[in-house]
């Protein structure tokens, strides 16, 4: 079965329903809380990583990289559509794993709401009950100027743009070099009658790997490619673990 399928091209990023502009005039009395649910996700299997997360996530999840025409990296929650194997009923997370930036980001982002122009714009999900004229919370502004819990979310959102780029700059070079492959995990645990088999993915083979020249592989090892393909290849090791847990639950 395929892990990830084709999506249709949405307007909106994923989790992301409608976007409204932070505003002080509009949103001068607004509040930002915090929660420890990310009840948006439970559905999700499949979640965008960058590559200065690498080194944290892979402990936790196999890091993949989506079968889109512009692939890029995901950290690998579920093997099927629509179920998370990291989460509970409501969302919580065990205490040790990882959240992945994209995660803790929502319901913010940086936008471009004018298509002809490069300026981005602090932008926030009003559907999340994440912001809103609550009694609880921090303040988004003083006055007319942003509180410093706005400019934390700004800034935390500049960071991920930077991130974001990088990790572009990565998966370029991957496919510069012809290092991804259709990828495919084979899971079978003691007791089982037969095999589950998933694809719908890409990967960076052995094979692949091997077969690179000396001079590409210094170039991936200066640029620190080599480091985080590394890190990609050993992440796979855990996806017997999401079967496990996937076949608990069930």
């Amino acid at each position: 079965m395929d892990i990830l399928k084709k999506q249709e091209i949405q307007a909106l990023p994923l989790f992301y329903k409608q976007l409204v502009a932070l505003n002080s005039n509009v949103h001068a009395a607004s509040r930002a809380r915090t929660t420890d649910k990310a009840s948006w996700l439970i559905k999700q299997h499949a979640v965008p990583l960058m590559t200065d997360e690498f080194v944290k996530a892979q402990r936790s999840y196999p890091i993949i990289f989506s079968a889109s025409e512009k692939p890029f990296p995901l950290a690998l929650m579920g093997l099927n559509e629509g179920v998370n194997a990291f989460l509970d009923a409501e969302g919580g997370f065990e205490p040790s794993l990882y959240i992945p930036a994209y995660v803790r980001r929502y319901p913010f982002l940086l936008a471009r709401l004018d298509p002809k122009g490069d300026d981005l714009s602090l932008c926030f999900d009003p559907t999340s009950n994440l912001v809103g004229t609550f009694d609880e919370g921090d303040a988004l502004f003083s006055g007319e100027e942003p509180s410093d819990r706005c400019k934390s979310i700004l800034n935390f959102c500049e960071q991920f743009e930077i991130a974001s780029r990088q990790t572009a700059a990565f998966v370029e070079m991957l496919e510069k070099h012809d290092l991804l492959s259709d990828g495919e995990f084979t899971v079978k645990r003691d007791g089982d009658g037969q095999s589950s088999v998933y694809r719908g993915f890409k990967m960076v083979t052995e094979a692949k790997l091997k077969a690179v020249s000396p001079q590409i592989l210094a170039e991936l090892n200066e640029s620190g490619a080599l480091g985080l393909i590394h890190l990609h290849q050993a992440s796979l090791g855990l996806i017997t673990e999401i079967y496990t847990r996937q076949t608990k639950a069930a």
